[in-house]
């Protein structure tokens, strides 16, 4: 029997940039050789059919090995937000980070290019290239002045999440929670506020997982672009403080917008328990209810590969032909599947980009 030949993957979200530049002891590697550590690089993707996707750069806290989300205790927690960062700390890190992401392009050979259209992810989708949208996770690099963000924005950035899980200059993230709401402090400060505006004039993708929901109506009354959470989940299914709820996925949808399924355990999980034994149909449980909720259209992956627990099922990039055939085996046709894969981020990259 010939195997299904699956559409390219185009993920919303990955921390491989962070598991390179700050590995965990004993588990370096090399993005170009399949390893046995973390969930990314070159031959897994080749092997899963991953085409690309949003790599973030992420700026850990100093003298911490690895983000919050690796310590999440066992259901019900609230941990509290980590504290700020230094700007010129988070303005090094930042473009260290960045720095790796344009080595891996240039050490490539041609296979990895970084994408500031829509186009240019669709030409490398069709030619086997991998496709690397530059995003960052938490704009503690960018001054209130945003210098730093017309800069940025020349060198490829081209989505950015005002926050991470900690407060800003720009606004608060969601604490890790559950169960509880995602409406947990104060909103948008007016820097986030003018952050916003001129991610829209630049036509910069602006994310809204890990923000906190009194930031996110705060974007969605100012935002002149659709709604995009790039990593997140429906909150009536996991009630984690960082899912969305039906609230939310109403006003994403009312914009025409987009959420990407993450594979985070703690994020999917009823219970909320970090555990890998998370059976591939909650993953399918969500999908469904996403697109119940917001349209075929409107639905994508967000895999946070690298930086979270997924379930052992998928275990890494290469899993990815498994969570297309159990959503092919939930009724979903070809035609929706390429959706979900990677048509549905193409659509709302080209009505934010413009290109």
């Amino acid at each position: 029997m010939t195997p299904p030949v699956w559409p390219p993957v185009f993920d919303g979200h990955n921390d491989v940039i962070l598991d390179l530049y700050r590995p965990k002891p004993g588990a370096e590697r090399d993005f170009f050789r399949a390893s046995p550590y973390g969930h990314l690089d070159l031959p897994r993707a080749r092997a899963g059919g991953f085409g690309g996707g949003f790599f973030a750069i992420y700026v850990p806290p100093p003298l911490v090995s690895r983000p919050l989300p690796d310590y999440i205790p066992s259901p019900p927690y609230h941990m509290p937000l980590p504290s700020p960062l230094e700007h010129s700390y988070a303005l090094h890190t930042t473009m260290a980070m960045a720095a790796r992401l344009f080595r891996i392009e240039a050490e490539s050979d041609g296979q990895f290019r970084i994408c500031r259209t829509a186009d240019e992810i669709h030409t490398c989708l069709i030619n086997g290239i991998i496709a690397a949208v530059f995003h960052i996770e938490g704009a503690e690099a960018i001054g209130p002045d945003l210098d730093e963000l017309a800069v940025l924005y020349q060198a490829g950035l081209r989505s950015l999440g005002p926050v991470w899980s900690r407060p800003n200059i720009f606004g608060h993230g969601v604490p890790f929670a559950f169960p509880a709401s995602p409406d947990t402090g104060p909103g948008l400060t007016d820097a986030g506020k003018a952050l916003v505006k001129a991610c829209n004039q630049l036509r910069i993708l602006i994310d809204l997982s890990h923000l906190n929901e009194a930031g996110f109506w705060d974007v969605a009354r100012l935002s002149t672009a659709p709604l995009v959470a790039t990593h997140s989940n429906a909150h009536a299914i996991c009630p984690s403080s960082r899912n969305l709820t039906d609230r939310q996925l109403d006003a994403i949808r009312d914009s025409d917008g987009m959420v990407g399924l993450n594979f985070a355990v703690t994020f999917l999980r009823p219970d909320g328990r970090r555990d890998a034994d998370t059976p591939i149909s909650i993953m399918v449980q969500h999908v469904q209810y996403l697109v119940e909720r917001l349209g075929i259209d409107r639905v994508g992956f967000g895999s946070d590969f690298d930086g979270a627990l997924i379930p052992q099922t998928i275990h890494d990039v290469g899993g990815l032909p498994l969570l297309l055939q159990a959503l092919a085996d939930a009724g979903f046709t070809p035609a929706e599947l390429r959706k979900l894969a990677y048509e549905n981020w193409l659509r709302v990259l080209r009505l934010t980009w413009g290109a």
